[in-house]
């Protein structure tokens, strides 16, 4: 279920880069009516394009063949401005090997609009409000503190034979982002309740 939710909150992540790569063109309005224009639903810090510089989490994801899996989760549900908050952030982003590692049918079930809370809540379990690069992580790990995210529960940080472990799963490499920082995760940490 964690794994779920988190693959959920790095696709709607996606969703929001490429969203953020198609031009609005607006034309100027002649009416006086104030209430004329309809709210856009895709509103929002994540919908702003950003033609260079260093890119947000949401951004890099987008960017990432390993990651189209988590970008469609993260727009299924919505998050994608979650991922570009000026944070700072650290994204725990499940790559789509991860992602192959779930039931399919489970996948695909977490990915219908009536699940979108569910899958909100799996993303959200991937990011951590704090800044979290890989040697804070380590002494994170020497302490036995574990990490608060922002799905409100608080996952365990493990260091084995060098490597970093966050609720038993690996991370393969970390990126530094203008929001913070992305550890691509072996797998979708699940949440147990």
């Amino acid at each position: 279920m964690k794994i779920i939710k988190h693959l959920f909150f790095v696709f709607a992540v996606g969703a929001l880069i490429c969203s953020c790569k198609n031009e609005n063109k607006a034309t100027p309005s002649t009416s006086t009516d104030v209430n004329s224009e309809t709210p856009s639903e895709k509103t929002g810090q994540a919908f702003i394009e950003d033609k260079g510089g260093t890119p947000n989490a949401l951004q890099l994801a987008i960017q990432s063949k390993d990651h189209s899996t988590l970008v469609a989760a993260v727009q299924a549900a919505g998050v994608e401005n979650a991922l570009v908050n000026v944070g700072p952030l650290s994204v725990f982003a499940p790559n789509n090997d991860a992602f192959a590692k779930i039931d399919e049918a489970t996948l695909n079930d977490l990915l219908k609009p009536e699940n979108k809370d569910k899958l909100a809540f799996i993303l959200t379990h991937h990011v951590a409000p704090s800044n979290y690069p890989i040697d804070m992580l380590k002494k994170n790990a020497k302490k036995g503190r574990k990490l608060y995210m922002a799905s409100g529960k608080y996952l365990e940080v493990t260091e084995k034979d060098g490597d970093i472990y966050i609720d038993g799963s690996k991370i393969l490499g970390t990126v530094n982002v203008s929001n913070g920082w992305v550890h691509v995760m072996e797998n979708v940490m699940l949440p147990r309740d």
